[in-house]
Order: structure tokens, then C-alpha cells, then sequence
């Protein structure tokens, strides 16, 4: 195997360009990873330091502070326990209560089981991450404009929605799909979910209410179509805040109580963008992760899931294996599973967000809740 380096070049306005150079001659353990957070930090964290040289490129210069409660599920926790941090993130989990699905009035359908799932706040998760990454992890602030792929050794795009790599590599028709909903979510002080937790179903609009550490996590989505006046210079949050507050004065009491105590410092709103659907997330020697391979609307709550599951199982093919066997068999094991929650997200937002179709969505629901409160219990 021939080795390649990658040399980093910056561009007068502050980008990156990733570059060939001819440095090395020797097959060499080399990986670069583009993006340090969930999917990125978590790779970095679990590959085997004896064995790869791990340069880490970040543009973020601290850590965030703002950010609401992210659902883990068992197989992400089987990934947070491989990087050595499961016991710090269940430590910080709020309890969790049973939730439920309800209409946008509060009315009751379903009831959602947290049996076996813990939470922790997207800064938390990330300050852990930090924590488990290895002083011979080289780190590096940098924006990336573009990449090559003939780089030396491996190259990983844990980017995000709007990656460099897979664009670069993968081409311009992979380019992040803008859809016209917008999210925002947040924490509020007090504890409000106590008797108001679940999810809130409308016409074209969803809230949801749950625990957070030392509050009330709260998240809304909403079809507000593409309205330039919200975002300027970006998305004023003050703007999208007022938006909300129009948009679900007619809702359930809770969630006009979580919106008057919402404010811009614990408030985060940004559109909804997706990964188009791939084919494949290894092209020779480069590899996507996270939201960079499958970046899905937030309808079922897996996004980071997946993004630790990726990270687990790609650095321990590449810890246990060829380097090139490694990869192909990364792309094996995560593209059918995580394509498949990418289109089973966006069904689901379809339903949520119904809009036309939301009376007799509601009928539906609520009949099937009837009929499951009405069945007896199981026998033993």
C-alpha cells in the first residue's frame, strides 16, 4: 500500500482545501477525521491509538451551551459503554417518565414507554465525548471549503448535513436537501413535564415535552415554508420564538406555558435539512459517518444514535482488521439499517405534520388508543 498525505491549506477568507502531497512512501496508519461532534469525537475517542496516527479537524472553538435532551436507545448505549462513557451519561439522565401521544389539545392517545432509554443534553454528550478522546488524538480548528480523497490513509467525513467530504467526494447532487419545516427546541426552568410529558400533534405543527437536567426539555416543529424575512443575516431565534407562539396560542395550556418561559438564550432554531439517499458510504479510502452518511429529520429520534453506533462499529473494523476490508465492511453492516430509518423518519414527520390529512389522522389515533386501553392484560 502506498501511503498519501493530506496537507491542509487555508484560504484568504478562512476556508480549507485539503491537498495531495507526496510526503509519504511508506504505507502508513493514518486518519483523518473531518467534524468533531457526536459521530466524530466518538470515532476519534474508540480507535486504537497503537495502532493509527488520528488527526482531528473541528471549526467549533468551545464547546456549546445550548441544546435539549437527546434520546439513547440500547444499541446507542452499547456505544457510549465501547467509549468508556455510559456511566457518566446515565449519571446525568433525567428521569424519565411515560410519555405520551396526544393531540394538539392535550387530549391523550397513546401511551410511550421510556423503559430502557436514558437522556442526556447534546453539550453534555459532547463535553463527555471530549473527555474520552486521547492525548494523541492531534486536533486541529479548521473550516474546510473542499477535499481531496487521495489523502494518506483513511479520510472521514463526520461533518454534519452540509459535509465537505461527502460533496467533494461523493459529488455536488449529494448537496444537504433544505425541507420547509423548522425546528426549535429548548429548556425551560421547573418541572413541567412531570404531568405534561409526550408529544403534541397538530395540524402541519408537533410539541413535545420532556425532562431535561435541572428543567423542562421542549421541541417544535412546524411547517412555516421558506420565509426569507426569518433569517437575514441567519435565523433570528427572538423572530421564530414570536412565530411559535402565534402558531400554537390555540394548543394545549402546557405548551403556551413553555413558550411564554422561553427565551433566546436557552432557545435554539434552525431549519430541517436532510442527506439525500446514498448508494454507499465508502468510496476507497474515505468513509461518511453520522449525519454526514444519513442525516434524517427528527421524527424518530435516532440521529445521534446512529451517529455513536456508526462511530463504534467503524473504528472497531478498522481496530480489528485491513484497513480496506475494514471500510467496506463498515459500509456493509450501516447502510440498509440507517437508510432504512432515513425514510421511516421522513414517513413519520408525514404523519405528524399532516396537514389535510390531520382529522382523520386523529380519528385513527385516537381510536387506537381506545381500543388499547380497553384490551386486557396479558396472561401469565
Amino acid at each position: 500500500m502506498r501511503g498519501r498525505a493530506v496537507r491542509a491549506h487555508s484560504h484568504p477568507d478562512g476556508g480549507t482545501t485539503l491537498t495531495p502531497s507526496n510526503a509519504y512512501t511508506r504505507p502508513v496508519h493514518e486518519i483523518t477525521i473531518v467534524g468533531g461532534g457526536v459521530a466524530g469525537l466518538a470515532l476519534a475517542a474508540r480507535l486504537d491509538s497503537r495502532r493509527f496516527r488520528v488527526t482531528l479537524h473541528e471549526q467549533r472553538t468551545q464547546l456549546p451551551t445550548v441544546g435539549t435532551s437527546l434520546m439513547m436507545w440500547p444499541r446507542a448505549q452499547e456505544a457510549l459503554a465501547a467509549v468508556g462513557i455510559l456511566g457518566a451519561v446515565s449519571a446525568a439522565s433525567p428521569a424519565l417518565a411515560v410519555g405520551s401521544l396526544r393531540s394538539a389539545a392535550g387530549e391523550p392517545w397513546l401511551m410511550v414507554p421510556a423503559r430502557g432509554t436514558i437522556a442526556v443534553s447534546r453539550p453534555e454528550l459532547i463535553r463527555l465525548l471530549e473527555s474520552a478522546v486521547p492525548d494523541s488524538v492531534r486536533r486541529e480548528t479548521s473550516r474546510f471549503e473542499s477535499v481531496s480523497p487521495e489523502g494518506p490513509g483513511v479520510l472521514i467525513g463526520a461533518d454534519g448535513v452540509g459535509s465537505v467530504v461527502r460533496r467533494s467526494v461523493w459529488g455536488e447532487s449529494t448537496r444537504a436537501r433544505l425541507t420547509p419545516y423548522m425546528a426549535v427546541r429548548g429548556v425551560v426552568p421547573g418541572r413541567l413535564w412531570a404531568d405534561h410529558s409526550g408529544e403534541y400533534w397538530g395540524r402541519g405543527d408537533l410539541f413535545g415535552i420532556g425532562p431535561a437536567a435541572g428543567g423542562t426539555n421542549w421541541y417544535a416543529s412546524f411547517h412555516s415554508g421558506f420565509r426569507p424575512e426569518l433569517e437575514p443575516d441567519g435565523i433570528d431565534v427572538e423572530r421564530v420564538l414570536e412565530l411559535a407562539r402565534v402558531r400554537f396560542a390555540g394548543h394545549a395550556r402546557a405548551i403556551r406555558e413553555v413558550l411564554v418561559t422561553a427565551d433566546t438564550e436557552r432557545t435554539l432554531a434552525q431549519r430541517i435539512w436532510t442527506t439525500p439517499p446514498l448508494t454507499g458510504y465508502v468510496r476507497g479510502r474515505v468513509a461518511l459517518v453520522g449525519d454526514a452518511a444519513h442525516a434524517m429529520t427528527p421524527n424518530l429520534g435516532r440521529g445521534a444514535c446512529e451517529a455513536l453506533i456508526d462511530a463504534v462499529t467503524l473504528a472497531d473494523q478498522l481496530n480489528s482488521r485491513p484497513v480496506d476490508v475494514a471500510l467496506r465492511a463498515y459500509g456493509r453492516q450501516r447502510l440498509l439499517r440507517t437508510q432504512a430509518l432515513r425514510l421511516g423518519s421522513a414517513a413519520m414527520m408525514r404523519l405528524a405534520l399532516a396537514g389535510r390529512l390531520q382529522p382523520a389522522r386523529d380519528l385513527a389515533l385516537r381510536t387506537a388508543g381506545g381500543r388499547r386501553r380497553k384490551s386486557p392484560p396479558p396472561s401469565n
